[in-house]
């Protein structure tokens, strides 16, 4: 069980610069924390092994332990006001889609103390009908149920009223859609003893109620489930008609006396604003990322995007285990000193019975370098996968890999700790995909040392640990480097890479924003070079938070391998409007970046390379200097091969330039591997690892119109090939050729 754990407020800093590290530790008094650069984060007793070089640190030292909670679930917050202060009657509706209405208890708008036991609740009952709450703050509490349960994923106008003269109750619960022998709508009238109405002070919220206050904010129970559209506030009861008039879009004068607060959750959808259309601008907040841009109860199909119909758009939906910041409390800083070498480092918490990395990356200052070559690490898709549960959830793991799956703590602790979020890999608690991910959280499957269910023979060889083969195979080979992060790269354009001349890419760099896009592309155009160390490339397109730090958004629009798909008419992001899914389909397949672009997958053993014609062009002597064997890298940590787990080729029709090289091709893959969904216009046998022609890696080479070029390996088990024979064979030799020709200024 995990004992120790942390996460910093950022994933990479320059000299001068300051990073924060939070961590929680149980059931032990202290722990020690330590700096260390990572060198080698497999574990694997067929490779080099764990390395790392320590670093002395003004941190180091020994602290004393502490528990630190995450409160998880998202909710809008609106606070106190004059306005609210004086209800005492009060109407309150909303058109609601519950996604697990049978989950029990649930908050959909709640202004109430839960010291006090004041104000009120409209919510969902034990068995999903709607229920409405009153308190006296004195202790008094009655409650009304239309005791009709509602139907997961169905539209609803809910309405409440409440007439503190006479104690009156009315519910109104009405599917948008009936359906014959479902009794799922009704209305109830009661009359209560509690005739006041308490909770003076006291926050409005949706889809929580509070529950106390913890580091400086409310922290909230009885999460909802599912979405929330068109929420308003009256402060007396109204009637049913009245109730219809407060539907739409447009506000009536003639019930503008009586309107509290009417919320318009299309309004600044892509911030964290919920903006109130009445002359009280009770505008409120959101906590925890809940989901926007999603489809509201008018969305009719006419119009897919959000920017252009915004008033289809009007809901928010909610979940139980949203997670955006632990927002746990400090425990050590440390500022980067100019002294120290850009690359990947962590900070060590030892337990006697535990330990835990936070890993992060010391660059350059800005717009200087150390060296001609930049290894940029995909934090964005180290985010996507972030605290994944495909080991405990997905069905079809083991299929994937053809064989058993073997859980560590970290696994295990997640599994049993929802509370740490999820990955985009990931569905939340009522079967909704996971769109958003973020960093401010410990990610315990982005460590050293980490495991993964993935890789085959030899696993642990995914994503942070397979990026470390390139660090280690840099290190032993004596390259200089500089290290920075794809969130630099998205914050900071062209100009991150402008003073290098070779980009180095990790073994997975799935998940890309426009903006990464453009710099790279720039970066190429002006006569930068280009190393493709792995496979399945500028895939997703994805969105950064224009406000909120660290945090992706990812749609799973209609193709491409999925975990999960987006809803119909919730393909664009909600951070800037741009359409999601697949850069393909953007118009920008990954063959026009790298020349090769993702083909099949495959996660049992890997195979080899071998040489094709272009490997015997005057133009690629250079890459094979040194080698004369038609097979290549029939070795490797992952899966005993070069070539594996997810494979990249060459095509002229998406985008792979006229003048590129095929060098070697991939040969000999099992039946687990199998061609991706996106190449596939009818299902059909035979698309298998040697079956069909598509299963394959493409080892490209290409000049740029700029003087530079591209070297593309297009599997993601090349680099862990790098290592074999103490760094002596063909892939090694290869990878240094193609390198010492990149740093040469020479133009091609």
């Amino acid at each position: 069980m995990k004992i120790i754990m942390g996460y910093s407020d950022k994933m990479s800093a320059c000299p001068g610069e300051t990073l924060k590290f939070m961590v929680s530790c149980d059931r032990a008094r202290s722990y020690k924390a330590r700096l260390v650069q990572i060198i080698h984060g497999d574990t694997s007793p067929e490779g080099p092994g764990y390395k790392e070089r320590a670093v002395k640190a003004d941190f180091e030292g020994e602290y004393n332990g502490r528990h630190q909670e995450i409160h998880a679930g998202s909710h809008v917050i609106v606070p106190s006001q004059q306005r609210l202060d004086a209800l005492k009657s009060f109407t309150v509706q909303a058109f609601l889609w519950p996604t697990t209405p049978q989950k029990g208890v649930q908050t959909v708008i709640a202004r109430w103390d839960p010291s006090g036991k004041g104000g009120f609740i409209l919510g969902l009952d034990e068995k999903g009908a709607l229920r409405l709450t009153v308190g006296d703050g004195k202790g008094a509490v009655e409650q009304v149920s239309t005791g009709k349960s509602m139907v997961a994923r169905e539209w609803y106008f809910v309405g409440a009223s409440f007439d503190a003269a006479t104690g009156t109750v009315e519910l109104h619960q009405q599917p948008l859609v009936t359906y014959a022998r479902t009794d799922d709508g009704g209305t109830a009238r009661k009359t209560i003893k509690v005739k006041g109405l308490g909770g003076a002070g006291a926050p409005l919220t949706m889809a929580a109620t509070p529950a106390g206050e913890g580091n400086g904010r409310t922290i909230g129970a009885d999460h909802y489930n599912g979405k929330i559209d068109r929420p308003r506030l009256a402060d007396r009861p109204l009637s049913r008609v009245d109730m219809e008039l407060l539907k739409g879009d447009t506000l009536p004068d003639a019930l503008a006396p009586s309107l509290v607060a009417a919320w318009d959750f299309s309004r600044e959808m892509e911030t964290e604003k919920v903006v109130d259309l009445s002359a009280n601008r009770l505008h409120g907040e959101t906590v925890n990322l809940p989901a926007r841009a999603m489809t509201g109860h008018n969305w009719t199909g006419e119009e897919m995007c959000w920017r252009h119909k915004p008033q289809h758009y009007g809901a928010i939906h909610f979940h139980d285990d949203d997670l955006y910041d632990s927002q746990w409390s400090s425990d050590f800083e440390f500022t980067v000193p100019g002294s120290l070498k850009s690359g990947l480092y962590a900070v060590h918490l030892a337990t006697d019975n535990d330990e835990d990395f936070i890993p992060f990356v010391v660059r350059p200052k800005r717009g200087t370098k150390t060296a001609d070559v930049v290894f940029v690490l995909p934090t964005a898709s180290y985010m996507a996968y972030a605290n994944e549960h495909m080991m405990t959830d997905a069905p079809l793991a083991e299929h994937l890999t053809d064989q058993v799956a073997v859980m560590q703590p970290a696994d295990v602790f997640l599994h049993e700790h929802r509370e740490y979020g999820a990955s985009c890999y990931d569905t939340h608690s009522d079967g909704s995909g996971v769109c958003y991910s973020s960093r401010l959280r410990p990610i315990l499957t982005m460590r050293p040392k980490y495991q993964s269910w993935l890789g085959g023979k030899g696993s642990s060889l995914w994503q942070m640990n397979a990026d470390t083969h390139i660090t280690d195979w840099l290190e032993e080979q004596g390259f200089s480097y500089d290290c920075i992060t794809d969130e630099d790269l998205h914050n900071e354009g062209y100009s991150a890479l402008a003073p290098y001349r070779v980009f180095i890419t990790s073994t997975h760099h799935e998940y890309w924003s426009k903006e990464m896009w453009d710099a790279l592309d720039a970066f190429k155009k002006a006569g930068g070079r280009l190393m493709y160390m792995g496979a399945n490339a500028w895939y997703w397109r994805i969105a950064f938070h224009r406000s909120k730090p660290g945090v992706i958004e990812v749609r799973r629009a209609e193709d491409g391998i999925r975990a999960w798909a987006a809803e119909p008419g919730e393909y664009y992001h909600s951070f800037t409007g741009e359409y999601g899914g697949l850069w393909r389909r953007n118009g920008r397949p990954p063959q026009k970046m790298a020349g090769t672009g993702f083909s099949a997958q495959g996660f049992d053993v890997c195979s080899y390379y071998r040489r094709m014609p272009g490997s015997e062009d005057p133009r690629a002597q250079f890459i094979f200097d040194g080698v004369d064997d038609k097979i290549i890298g029939d070795f490797g940590l992952i899966g005993g091969g070069a070539a594996g787990l997810e494979l990249d080729r060459a095509d002229r029709l998406l985008g792979t330039p006229p003048n590129a090289l095929v060098l070697a091709s991939s040969e000999a893959h099992s039946p687990v591997y199998m061609v991706v969904c996106e190449e596939i216009l009818i299902n059909a046998p035979g698309m298998c690892g040697g079956e069909h022609p598509l299963v394959r890696a493409d080892l490209v080479f290409y000049e740029t119109a700029g003087g530079g070029a591209v070297f593309s390996t297009s599997s993601i088990a090349w680099s862990g090939s790098l290592s074999h024979n103490n760094y002596d064979n063909n892939v090694s030799r290869i990878t240094a050729n193609v390198l010492k020709r990149f740093m040469d200024e020479k133009p091609f």
